[in-house]
């Protein structure tokens, strides 16, 4: 994704990993399960971005989303290759992950064209940022799988770009979308914190347990409060409150 979607430019606590780190079973659970994370993620932004290509007011519009829904289906198919590759289910890694994503989901649920493109601005960059957090702490290879995937994305633009216009367009369509975004946002961050919690081999991988990797608890927290700064700009660069 765009600009503030990429990694963190505090640097990992500790010495970073290694391919070698990967005959560890606990690290590789903890790699196995952001890609899991991950996978669903891009699975799910697959059926979102069709949904909002069936919303979108235009055949113009409808053929950009579904070049993107395409993009997003080949990262969902680059990460489970990669969860292949390290002799992981990938259905497995992802339904690990399903309750706290569906919930967020269905939570946050558009009710137009517009609400579509600010849970993608807002929502789904919370996402995008947890994501790019605990790319820190893997392995060189999924971390560069981690990065291209986070980067390669035109949703994030495309919907800012039309949010742009359509608030010029009508500037009532601003206060309603401020409303909408911080919803959206509190039910990202709170599904976040959830997912990170239920899963302990996430936990393990963010979480300095005597490895010499990972955060502790008041960098854990500090992650949070980074990723909440990076959705204030955003609403920001809008013209938003969040």
């Amino acid at each position: 994704m765009a600009d503030d979607l990429s990694a963190p430019d505090n640097p990992t606590t500790g010495a970073e990993r290694t391919e070698a780190d990967l005959s560890d079973p606990a690290f590789r659970a903890g790699v196995v399960s952001l890609l899991g994370m991950l996978a669903y993620g891009e699975l799910v932004s697959f059926f979102t971005v069709v949904t909002d290509a069936d919303r979108a007011p235009s055949t113009v519009k409808k053929v950009s989303l579904t070049e993107v829904a395409i993009r997003e289906f080949e990262h969902h198919k680059m990460l489970t290759a990669r969860l292949e590759e390290l002799g992981a289910n990938p259905h497995e890694a992802m339904a690990r992950f399903r309750p706290a994503l569906d919930e967020w989901h269905r939570r946050c649920t558009p009710t137009d064209w517009y609400e579509g493109l600010m849970k993608v601005y807002a929502g789904s960059t919370i996402a995008a940022d947890f994501y790019a957090e605990c790319g820190r702490f893997v392995d060189p290879q999924t971390r560069t799988l981690v990065e291209q995937v986070l980067a390669d994305s035109d949703h994030y633009a495309y919907a800012k770009r039309e949010l742009e216009a359509g608030i010029i367009r009508d500037p009532k369509l601003a206060a309603r979308m401020a409303l909408w975004g911080r919803r959206i946002v509190g039910e990202a961050l709170s599904q976040a914190q959830r997912a990170a919690a239920d899963n302990d081999e996430l936990t393990g991988l963010l979480i300095d347990q005597g490895s010499g990797h990972g955060l502790d608890l008041a960098e854990l927290m500090h992650l949070f409060t980074r990723i909440t700064e990076a959705h204030t700009r955003r609403m920001e660069d809008l013209g938003l409150s969040a």
